[in-house]
């Protein structure tokens, strides 16, 4: 519909992301008036479900906030409840911990870049048309998919929400032959990633170079996975600890998650396989930044689409590292370090595939729950995508109605948003004024 100069698209439901999202935009006189990136999934209350609870139970009740990003879920609660009662875990038990994250990263990150994410780029609505024309390339996608969970139910006792993990470690170790023929998959899997990345790095990227505020975490002399400070490419050096001091949230009408911003000035932040890149290359392995030269990145890339081409030099690295922790993994002399109930407050914070995880919990006496906050990946980047659909709108108003659809379809999904499973296609209305 046209009248006077406006232009209001209306996406009522993103397809190819995890959940119900939504996308509003309106022009007037050839400028962005108004934009909303919402989340309309309705919420799930977990940080209510937890208090109460006994602190061993945060881990597997917080891994059913997602079935693709489990261990994140898992990991972020057992570190917080370890920095609470003091427990430290180290040694082998922190070396399975490292290797069944990188199941979890080969597993997400091919899923996203090979299923969901690489049809934006060839024009075509899913990945099953993928395999109509390249049938190899969907067929090693999901071998390498499936070595990410094989290394979750290895050492997790089950691929999906495993089952093996516990605060202070896990609740036993994983067998050691299981372990060992990990290993010539996992070559496999270097290789495989390899030519997965190179095939992407010959898409045709749409042209978009964004300022960002990369966060991620930082300082531990590794690339990160489990463990550092929180660190941004302006400077920002702070213990997880100070998380809720230097990061707020709020609520918007139009969304059901909160969104996440900086309290100094209130602006948006960055997390996820960019930020955790543009802050750590240096510490990717030789052939890892090799993989990165071939796919033409440098040490710093701006460009969103090219997200998908970080994700695949982090299933390179992910295998690599998993290949390594395999070959010198040294059985720990006890499956967990002890826990003992006991008040305190912790903090945990890892790097899920989309990008840092925050936990922090209170506990009274008797080691139950008394206050839980969770601050997944999506609800710290919601700002940022706005901002990246406003550039993208702003550069390109000159598209056709549905080819402006496509690509703020694409545009969210340079963040593999996590809002639960979506399996409909973007309905679009347009009203022109």
């Amino acid at each position: 519909m046209t009248d006077a100069g406006t232009r209001t698209i209306k996406v009522d439901a993103l397809a190819r992301v995890e959940g119900e999202g939504a996308l509003y935009l309106r022009v007037k006189d050839g400028e962005v008036k108004d934009i909303q990136f919402r989340i309309v999934e309705p919420p799930r209350f977990f940080e209510a479900l937890l208090r109460g609870r006994m602190f061993g139970e945060a881990p597997d009740i917080t891994a059913r906030i997602c079935g693709i990003c489990p261990i994140a879920y898992m990991l972020g609660a057992s570190q917080a409840m370890e920095n609470a009662l003091n427990i430290e875990v180290s040694g082998g038990l922190a070396d399975l911990r490292r290797l069944i994250y990188c199941g979890e990263w080969i597993e997400s990150h091919v899923l996203h870049a090979a299923m969901l994410h690489a049809p934006d780029f060839l024009g075509l609505d899913d990945a099953l048309m993928i395999a109509r024309d390249n049938p190899d390339l969907v067929k090693t996608a999901l071998q390498l998919k499936k070595l990410g969970n094989d290394i979750l139910e290895v050492v997790g006792g089950r691929a999906v929400h495993p089952v093996n993990l516990k605060v202070g470690g896990f609740y036993s170790l994983p067998d050691r032959a299981a372990l060992g023929a990990l290993a010539p998959r996992l070559e496999w899997g270097m290789t495989a990633a390899r030519e997965l990345a190179l095939a992407f790095a010959d898409f045709d990227y749409p042209a978009l170079d964004q300022d960002y505020h990369c966060v991620s975490l930082g300082g531990a002399g590794e690339y990160p996975i489990l463990k550092g400070r929180i660190v941004s490419n302006r400077g920002l050096d702070i213990d997880i600890a100070d998380f809720e001091t230097t990061f707020g949230e709020e609520h918007v009408a139009r969304s059901n998650a909160l969104q996440g911003y900086l309290k100094d000035d209130g602006s948006p932040y960055l997390v996820g396989p960019i930020a955790r890149y543009n802050n750590n290359a240096d510490l990717l392995s030789d052939a890892a930044r090799d993989l990165a030269g071939a796919c033409r990145l440098g040490p710093t890339v701006t460009n969103p689409y090219k997200s998908i081409l970080v994700r695949m030099v982090e299933v390179f690295y992910a295998c690599e590292e998993a290949l390594n922790l395999i070959r010198g993994y040294a059985p720990p002399a006890a499956a967990a370090e002890p826990a003992t109930p006991a008040a305190g407050v912790g903090y945990g914070c890892t790097e899920a595939p989309r990008g840092i995880c925050f936990h922090t919990y209170a506990l009274d006496d008797g080691g139950r729950i008394e206050r839980a906050s969770i601050v997944p990946p999506t609800s710290q980047n919601q700002k940022q995508i706005e901002a990246d659909l406003l550039a993208v709108v702003s550069a390109n108003l000159s598209m056709d109605d549905e080819a402006l659809k496509w690509r703020c379809e694409q545009t969210i999904r340079n963040y593999d948003p996590c809002i639960s499973c979506a399996t409909h296609f973007l309905k679009l209305d347009i009203d022109r004024e």
